[in-house]
């Protein structure tokens, strides 16, 4: 679900930055108290969370992978908007350091994950558990819901982006420039994984983890109350879940093949390449060679460790780890320093004289 740079045209990827930009802005209004206070803690391990989160590969149908991605815990427990910042901080990090996920696509990845993902999220959480107790078996159903409709309606919308590329930019023979799949392919084979598989999967975690934060800190879902909060202490239970999600994270390699829509420039000229990407199309071929929009904007941004691969380890399993505990360690840094211009601004805020 991460869209690489090349399969969405410079006219799609702006429409989606678009899009994105004015959820950031309120985001960020609505937020900036909690990056002034002691909850930073929090959204850090949140963001960390949601960025291990999507190293573990999972299976599909049709030989392709799938992952969750924790919207829905990250909305639980922080709220929609700022769920949004710490996912699109998780994109941001993934995209620049990793490749995962391309630079001129990360509006309309965040726009899908961060922005869609978190709303429909919160709506559905809200609408199943209503005003149930925070220790109701109803919330971690309800969860379970926010968690499958959530990551569901975000492959949907990446699906849709891909399959109107065909459809909207191709040369004067027909040949398309960008995603080469269709709406009639890229929806049945970006929607039959994660609704059978990939949506279970955020179901199943989301309920996990508010079931498992009702037994130890139900004092998480209570971050709406004005009565001051502990951020290190709340965050502790998450940091335990991540610090264990980091520990496993070498399980991530073993789903084989690569997830739909994600397949680099150079597979279209590998034979073995060009046929997973036809069992996963519905036996449709991909073009001979790769589109021709594609081949400009792939190149377009070299991330420093490329598919968590760190060019200086030759064992992939550690490789894997060690981008896991650097992503996390950057998520942090990232945290902090926004924390840090907040409260820089507050206060040359409080320091000039009124106008």
């Amino acid at each position: 679900m991460h869209i690489p740079d090349g399969y969405l045209s410079p006219v799609t990827c702006a429409a989606m930055y678009a899009a994105a930009a004015p959820f950031w802005m309120v985001a960020l209004r609505r937020v900036q108290r909690a990056l002034s206070t002691r909850l930073v803690p929090l959204l850090s391990v949140c963001a960390a969370f949601s960025f291990v989160v999507m190293m573990f590969n999972l299976p599909l149908p049709g030989g392709t992978t799938g992952h969750a991605v924790g919207m829905a815990v990250t909305t639980i427990v922080l709220g929609p908007w700022a769920s949004l910042l710490v996912l699109s901080l998780a994109l941001l990090i993934q995209a620049v350091f990793f490749g995962d996920g391309g630079i001129t696509a990360f509006g309309a990845n965040c726009f899908n994950m961060a922005v869609v993902g978190s709303l429909v999220a919160h709506l559905v959480y809200r609408t199943v558990s209503g005003r149930s107790a925070i220790t109701s078996p109803r919330r971690v159903v309800a969860a379970a819901l926010a968690g499958y409709v959530a990551i569901n309606t975000s492959a949907l919308l990446a699906a849709i982006e891909f399959g109107l590329q065909p459809l909207l930019f191709h040369d004067a023979s027909g040949a398309p420039l960008y995603a080469p799949y269709p709406l009639g392919i890229a929806v049945p084979a970006m929607m039959l994984g994660h609704l059978a598989l990939a949506g279970l999967a955020e179901g199943i975690l989301s309920a996990g983890v508010v079931a498992w934060l009702q037994h130890s800190d139900a004092a998480l879902f209570k971050l709406n109350e004005p009565a001051p909060l502990d951020g290190w202490r709340l965050a502790r239970p998450l940091w335990i879940g991540v610090a264990g999600f980091m520990i496993a994270t070498p399980l991530g390699l073993l789903a084989a093949g690569t997830a739909w829509g994600e397949w680099g420039v150079e597979d279209f000229n590998k034979p073995e390449a060009r046929q997973a990407m036809a069992m996963a199309s519905r036996n449709v071929a991909p073009p001979e060679k790769a589109p021709r929009g594609m081949e400009r904007l792939a190149s377009l941004w070299t991330a420093p460790i490329p598919e968590y691969a760190p060019p200086f380890l030759k064992s992939p399993s550690f490789g894997y780890l060690l981008s896991a505990t650097m992503g996390v360690g950057l998520v942090l840094a990232a945290s902090l320093g926004l924390h840090g211009i907040v409260r820089a601004t507050k206060r040359r805020d409080a320091a000039s004289p009124e106008s």
